[in-house]
């Protein structure tokens, strides 16, 4: 099976096909940087980045393209209340942003286009419009005319008769037709301002993208992508804008889901909004990477704590496997596959290229921790196969590698959360140590009763007792 993607504009799953054999350019609308990224941010950027990786992994040269929007009404607001420039706010929550992805393990771009950057270019597109009659000037102000474009409507399958009858847009006495949208603004005294025809002002939000795009990616690319709620009136619109101007634009758009609080869409209003940093503050990062993979990037995402939390407790099962395995076999750094791990290796390959389906690429992977155990313990009563399990932590890896998951060295990954818990605990390594012993004195002494106790007490704080062939390990329940 060749990799197929669900495109938005057909609402079909089709064969990916890329525009130049070997090669795939994409381009991602990124974050309007007014304040902290969210984890709607974070669901959006992990699933492009599980798109790139794949494609990077099955051998394409993938150019990707995502920009910043550092011009906006938000933007300006918050920068007049904080009483600064408003390029110093949009830089310092760009540097947030870069801190928050690194952090989330996701590989930058090729190019970040800043919107600030490129308006000559987008006034340029602004006057074909003008001059091909699919934009009109009131005023200082530039409107493109949505019923110009017979085609509107297409992506998000949406007639344009029905969305004037029923439109709840403001009334414009500037408009022609409610629907229609700014492509350039006058602004208002003490907001930045650029030289035009029109006079000075800036230029409309949906312009940015189609202008960028077109410049790096060229006027016909392989995949857009975003969140859901770009596709209208977002992408519909960079399309009306392009299609004008000669630009074939995306073959194929790529749209991930809501992420919901307890089945409803997070919103500020909602006061249900959790940026990355205070779901950091709790969780690890692959933590978070893998909460996003559970689910198809299509569908809704609901955010528990809770799930979170099983979320971690089944990523440390699992590097736990792999820090016995290492203990045992050493450091698995080259390519082994056995044949068992590669058909488990192959099947997870199909889950990646029926649509990017991570929620069953994610089963592979656990199927293969199940089986890398089995032969742990196998070993532990017998003579262990050493090489099998080289074989399966080879696979392992090479699918976490794809995913973003178990890519730390598990001894790392499970002393930074042995760390973190003994923090939250409040007890030091020695403390735990002296209340083992004490227990170990009591069951000596047959008081099963403060043996449990301090079990319990223990337990309370997180920190889980393992006794096994006369010794007591202990290890921080994450």
């Amino acid at each position: 099976m060749s990799l197929v993607l669900y495109n938005t504009a057909t609402r079909e799953k089709e064969p990916f096909i890329p525009l130049k054999e070997g090669r795939v350019a994409i381009y991602v609308c990124g974050p309007t940087v007014y304040d902290e990224s969210h984890i709607g941010h974070a669901r959006c950027y992990i699933v492009f980045d599980i798109l790139i990786r794949y494609l990077k992994y099955k051998g394409f040269d993938v150019q990707y393209v995502r920009n910043f929007t550092d011009l906006d009404d938000k933007i300006i607001k918050r920068a007049q209340e904080e009483n600064i420039p408003f390029l110093e706010l949009a830089q310092r929550n760009i540097e947030m942003f870069h801190q928050d992805m690194d952090a989330l393990g996701l590989l930058r771009p090729d190019v970040e286009p800043r919107a600030t950057e490129h308006i000559e270019l987008m006034v340029d597109d602004i006057q074909s419009l003008v001059e091909k009659g699919y934009a009109y000037q009131v005023g200082t102000d530039v409107y493109y005319e949505v019923a110009s474009y017979p085609a509107y409507g297409n992506l998000s399958k949406r007639d344009l008769e029905d969305m004037q009858a029923g439109a709840r847009i403001e009334v414009d006495p500037n408009k022609k037709n409610p629907l229609d949208f700014v492509l350039w603004k006058e602004c208002k005294p003490g907001e930045p301002s650029w030289p035009s025809p029109w006079g000075p002002g800036r230029p409309g939000w949906h312009l940015e993208c189609s202008t960028m795009s077109a410049h790096y990616l060229g006027p016909e690319f392989d995949i857009h992508g975003g969140g859901y709620d770009l596709v209208f009136p977002h992408h519909e619109n960079e399309i009306a804008q392009a299609a004008p101007l000669n630009r074939k634009f995306a073959r194929y758009w790529m749209h991930n889901g809501f992420v919901q609080v307890n089945h409803r869409k997070m919103s500020k209003s909602l006061k249900n909004f959790f940026t990355i940093r205070e779901v950091l503050d709790d969780f690890h990062p692959e933590v978070l990477r893998l909460f996003v993979l559970s689910k198809h990037y299509r569908s809704p995402l609901d955010f528990f704590d809770d799930i979170l939390r099983e979320e971690g407790k089944g990523l440390e099962r699992a590097y736990r496997t792999l820090k016995e395995a290492k203990d045992l076999v050493g450091p698995v750094e080259e390519t082994v596959h056995g044949q068992e791990a590669s058909a488990i290796l192959n099947s997870f390959i199909k889950a990646m290229d029926d649509d990017i389906n991570t929620a069953r690429a994610l089963g592979h992977i656990y199927e293969g921790v199940r089986e890398l155990n089995r032969l742990l313990d196998d070993g532990r009563t017998g003579s262990y196969d050493k090489t099998r399990i080289r074989a399966w932590v080879s696979a392992i890896r090479e699918m976490g590698q794809v995913l973003g998951i178990l890519v730390r060295d598990p001894d790392q990954y499970l002393a930074e959360q042995t760390s973190k818990s003994m923090i939250g605990s409040g007890l030091s390594t020695g403390e735990i140590e002296e209340k083992i012993k004490a227990r170990s004195e009591a069951r000596a002494g047959k008081d099963w009763a403060e043996a449990d106790r301090i079990r319990d007490e223990l337990r309370e704080k997180g920190v889980i007792l393992e006794d096994a062939g006369g010794q007591t390990r202990w290890r921080f329940e994450i």
